[in-house]
């Protein structure tokens, strides 16, 4: 049973992965430039509509409902905006590079909340982040912008922090709900946040997009965001906290590849094989005893 629910975790948090390799080149080739903080209300947006008919509101307490708001404002609002202005700063493979201390912020993170710290997890989440500096297209040159590099890893932490507290709220819902019944809850939150910060920032003023942009709108609104995020927090409600650390870092060589073949980026496939591998020994390493 335990490796049933384990491989469709796996399988959730890969297809999310799938999904998302392919919106650092898009963000970078087609949304550079554009507001920040317009794009991610977009895309958030879109993704509320997309799950608002799943909602079950009748079968939510005040109180769970709140928590999943709360999440949703910090995991996809503030990820997103300063995810999104990282772009300005860093170029697409830039921005995949400099994820690899999310695994560190997941297993960190819950090991606070838990007031206990395994030392195989964070060494796993370790590899994690070993595994993907493995997997570099060059050498990030002294040009990268210090900002930029920041920007990310709020968006990160941020990122991290709603994952653990995600699986942790659900975990204590006992299967009373399913993850499509309050999902729209999350991207409530996230639109909100994404929205005080449009009007904080002046943002509504742009408007303005063109039909290409409108399009990979429609696209990372739905598809990444919506259906991404959604394969995301199910698998990692499923699988331990230390895969969990270290899935998060599944999605650059995921990345790497699709800047390959649809962005014609230049990368070392060798380096980008060997990092795959370090981080399966990291997800062997979580899995073996359990966590």
């Amino acid at each position: 049973m335990r490796s049933k629910s384990f491989t469709s975790g796996i399988a959730s948090l890969l297809g999310a992965s799938l999904l998302w390799a392919f919106s650092f080149g898009l963000i970078a080739t087609h949304l550079k430039g554009v507001d920040a903080v317009m794009v991610a209300w977009i895309r958030l947006t879109l993704s509320l509509l997309l799950f608002l008919p799943l909602l079950r509101v009748r079968q939510l307490s005040w109180r769970l409902s709140l928590q999943l708001l709360g999440i949703g404002a910090v995991q996809y609002g503030l990820m997103y905006v300063a995810y999104i202005e990282s772009f300005r700063y860093l170029k697409g493979h830039e921005v995949a590079l400099f994820t690899i201390f999310t695994p560190l912020y997941v297993a960190l993170i819950h090991a606070i909340g838990k007031r206990m710290l395994q030392r195989r997890v964070i060494l796993a989440a370790l590899l994690a982040v070993l595994g993907a500096a493995v997997i570099r297209f060059q050498q990030p040159g002294g040009d990268v912008a210090l900002r930029g590099i920041l920007l990310l890893q709020l968006a990160n932490v941020a990122f991290a922090f709603g994952q653990v507290a995600y699986r942790r709220v659900m975990q204590q819902s006992a299967g009373r709900v399913r993850d499509e019944d309050v999902f729209a809850i999350l991207f409530g939150g996230g639109m909100l946040f994404a929205a005080a910060a449009c009007t904080a920032t002046g943002g509504w003023s742009q408007v303005s997009f063109s039909a290409t942009q409108i399009r990979v709108l429609l696209y990372l609104g739905l598809v990444p965001s919506g259906i991404g995020f959604f394969l995301w927090n199910r698998g990692a409600r499923i699988v331990n906290h230390g895969t969990l650390a270290v899935m998060n870092n599944i999605k650059i060589p995921l990345a790497v590849f699709a800047t390959i073949v649809c962005f014609h980026e230049e990368a070392d496939l060798v380096r980008l094989l060997a990092g795959g591998v370090v981080m399966l020994i990291g997800v062997w390493m979580c899995e073996r005893k359990g966590a």
